[in-house]
């Protein structure tokens, strides 16, 4: 069973950047971790397109939240655009909106308000680095994660390929090059070699101790096709967890 993941349709995970460094003086497996992350960031969807489910979170003392979710998929003839939100009130709400342009870096906004979302003129932009934090209060999924900032990084790096959750995969290392308190400072992840759909993924925080466990779980057959119902994210360091449950129909 191959996961349908595709990374570039929702997450999962500070700096954002083109990517500008040449090959000159880079090894094969860092040519070959920029092609593979270009690949995976640059695959535009084909087709507008609404996804519902829900948020959970757990936290350290094993007090689960769950709230609404939904992100919504829209693409023009210059770039295409993700929002997420999730919350059912003012207090527990969040969102953002992601506009993906190839070749550029990503370019986050501000929508925590709005349900459904608003066009791209209306939310705050924000800067790069204030994508990291929670997605909603409590979540462990934040913005950089949803809007895969690592693999616009500059440093990438194939370290090799290797069969992970039954998956045969290419295992590619992401580098922050300066990484501030709050962020990752690197992101390894397992990428399915058929699908380039991400298997699972480890975020290491800015002393380069292991963070984040990312991967996806549930399956369900739909028209055919095996997709992911729950995406995972668990915060190593703190105990908590979050899972994102998905509407699947037919």
């Amino acid at each position: 069973m191959k996961i349908l993941f595709a990374a570039s349709s929702i997450l999962l995970l500070v700096a954002a950047g083109a990517m500008a460094e040449t090959t000159n003086n880079i090894s094969d497996a860092e040519i070959q971790g920029i092609k593979l992350a270009q690949q995976i960031y640059w695959a535009r969807p084909e087709t507008n397109f609404t996804q519902t489910g829900v948020l959970k979170f757990r936290d350290s003392g094993h007090k689960e939240t769950a709230i609404p979710f939904r992100f919504d998929f829209v693409v023009t003839a210059t770039n295409w655009q993700t929002t997420y939100f999730a919350g059912s009130s003012v207090e527990n709400a969040g969102g953002v909106l992601i506009v993906h342009t190839k070749g550029q870096p990503n370019v986050y906004f501000d929508d925590g308000g709005n349900n459904p979302p608003s066009p791209p003129s209306t939310p705050e932009k924000l800067p790069t680095t204030e994508s990291v934090g929670p997605l909603a209060p409590g979540s462990d999924f934040w913005p950089c994660d949803l809007g895969l900032e690592f693999f616009h990084w500059p440093k990438q790096k194939v370290l090799k390929k290797e069969v992970h959750r039954s998956c045969g995969c290419t295992v590619l290392e992401s580098t922050n090059p300066a990484p501030s308190t709050n962020s990752y400072s690197r992101v390894v992840s397992w990428i399915d070699t058929e699908t380039l759909g991400i298997v699972e993924a480890y975020a290491y925080d800015a002393k380069g101790k292991l963070l984040k466990d990312f991967y996806p779980k549930d399956f369900k057959k739909v028209n055919g096709q095996w997709q992911v119902e729950t995406l995972v994210m668990e915060n190593v360091q703190t105990g908590s967890r979050s899972r994102l449950e998905f509407n699947l129909k037919k």
